[in-house]
């Protein structure tokens, strides 16, 4: 009785030890009033994403939230109101998967929202599921789609500076390694899976690395966000069906809510003071060193000019920034260009702001390109 009790002690000991260290997520502080601000949140209708929106919803920012169901997305706009009492919560369609719904989110955002002042890239995949494509999908949904978001969504970004990208990033990028040959391949199986994720996470490392290098001076500060072990449906997808039911009981107990997973975003989007660390990895809400891959600015480089060439973006179609941008009222728009393939679904039971007249110019300078259209299953 003596052994098992010690036994016991021990284990609860070890877990507290566990939870504490690696389970519990520290609080979110940052900026407490929203009001007057805007943000996108991709694949905000679950997980980590619904928790990050509830959290900015909650301050009073106008959340919208970038979903592909729109049966889900709906779904989650509608809790969101409810639970924090902000009836600025709407959904619009995004599939990242597809480039030309990419840019009609972008040419719909631009047209229907004055401001845009925090961009979350939160969605990702983790696998192919059933759908085989004649490109990379984990490389497209994970790095290419909020690739081309960012730049789409520029002028706006640069118009209501400071503003800030987030880009959900993992641990997972540790074990990444990027071959600019075989890039866009497409994944089979697994083991081929597995790799493509953690080199999609060392993608999204190196995105926000140079991306902050490219738009220094304009007032947009650019941050990756580890959210730590999280109990959310990327954990999950490749472990067998007859699995499942046995390790949900184990995942609850050591792997954070994604409350918790939602923090580190939340302290990159909000945090006062960390502008100077633009570009750096984040965990546990504070700034981490990276692997020596993760910080090889030619890799980072090579990596953007690549991710422009798979995106369809043409040659100015880029991110640095000209030279009013570099003055006190910077926040003239950069000549991006997208086109008008399909109107994407946008759900709005509440008015929206009215359009600034700088704004409509801008919407109205945006020019085409689009790729065929390409499903998730």
């Amino acid at each position: 009785m003596e052994a098992l009790l010690l036994g016991t002690g021990l284990l609860l000991g070890a877990y507290v030890l566990v939870y504490y260290n690696l389970v519990k997520a520290p609080p979110c502080g940052g900026i407490g009033n929203l009001r007057g601000r805007t943000a996108v949140v991709t694949g905000a209708n679950s997980g980590i994403g619904k928790m990050t929106a509830l959290e900015l919803a909650r301050r009073g920012a106008r959340v919208v939230l970038a979903c592909r169901s729109r049966e889900r997305g709906e779904a989650a706009a509608f809790d969101l109101r409810q639970e924090s009492g902000n009836n600025e919560v709407i959904f619009m369609a995004l599939d990242l998967a597809n480039l030309a719904s990419v840019r009609a989110f972008a040419t719909a955002f631009l047209s229907s929202e004055p401001r845009l002042d925090i961009l979350i890239h939160n969605a990702g995949i983790s696998s192919c599921g059933r759908t085989r494509e004649a490109f990379n999908l984990l490389l497209r949904v994970n790095h290419i789609g909020p690739f081309l978001l960012t730049h789409l969504l520029l002028p706006c970004l640069k118009a209501c500076a400071p503003s800030r990208v987030v880009v959900v990033a993992s641990a997972a990028h540790c074990r990444g390694r990027l071959d600019f040959k075989r890039l866009d391949r497409p994944v089979v199986g697994w083991r081929q899976e597995l790799r493509a994720y953690a080199d999609t996470k060392l993608a999204n490392v190196l995105f926000a690395r140079e991306l902050a290098n490219q738009l220094e001076g304009t007032g947009i500060t650019c941050y990756a966000a580890h959210p730590g072990p999280v109990n959310s449906e990327l954990f999950l997808r490749h472990v067998p069906g007859w699995l499942r039911p046995l390790l949900r009981p184990l995942a609850w107990l050591v792997l954070r809510a994604p409350r918790g997973g939602a923090q580190t975003p939340l302290y990159c989007a909000l945090q006062e003071g960390i502008e100077p660390l633009s570009g750096r990895y984040f965990a546990n809400c504070h700034v981490e060193e990276v692997p020596p891959a993760a910080r090889d600015d030619r890799a980072a480089h090579r990596l953007w000019e690549a991710s422009k060439r798979l995106a369809g973006l043409g040659p100015g179609e880029d991110a640095e920034p000209d030279e009013d941008s570099q003055s006190e009222d910077s926040g003239a728009p950069s000549s991006l260009s997208t086109t008008h393939p399909e109107e994407p679904t946008i759900s709005q039971p509440y008015p929206s702001p009215q359009s600034s007249p700088d704004l409509s110019k801008m919407t109205h300078r945006i020019q085409a390109k689009v790729e065929p259209e390409t499903q998730l299953s």
